[in-house]
């Protein structure tokens, strides 16, 4: 568990892990609204050099980015409620981040049947649900 006082530390963390793992690796985000998920993402992307605006694909869904040290494809799949769309969106953004060796991120991957092998996870956790200023914890597994 690592504590993330505020949204720079969620950053921090997400460029750290941009660059601990290997290209072409997949990292599910799970956590409430509000939790960092998106931040987290945007440090993934300055951790692999992107120099454009990241945000959430909630309505575009995926986000392909390239930047300097490799390249990011972005999924939110908060909209998806059948877990059918969700694993087809999923397959079809697995084989273009293969195709470009990108680390493939996943927002609201709760949402997909299945839990992809090999896959990272993370767990983003307001300390209090009340106060989102108050920072969070994320787990790594």
């Amino acid at each position: 568990m690592q504590a993330l006082s505020d949204a720079a530390a969620t950053q921090a963390f997400g460029r750290q892990l941009a660059l601990r793992l290997p290209a072409g690796s997949i990292l599910l985000l799970a956590g409430d609204l509000g939790a960092g998920k998106t931040c987290l993402v945007q440090g993934l992307a300055a951790g692999l050099g992107i120099d454009e605006p990241i945000t959430s694909p909630t309505f575009a869904l995926a986000q392909h980015y390239t930047g300097r040290a490799g390249a990011l494809v972005h999924l939110d799949l908060y909209r998806l409620e059948h877990p059918v769309a969700a694993d087809e969106l999923f397959a079809q953004e697995e084989e273009e981040a293969l195709a470009l060796n990108a680390l493939m991120a996943v927002e609201w991957a709760e949402r997909l049947s299945f839990v992809p092998e090999g896959a990272w996870k993370v767990h983003l956790e307001l300390v209090d649900p009340d106060e989102p200023d108050a920072g969070r914890q994320a787990r790594l597994s």
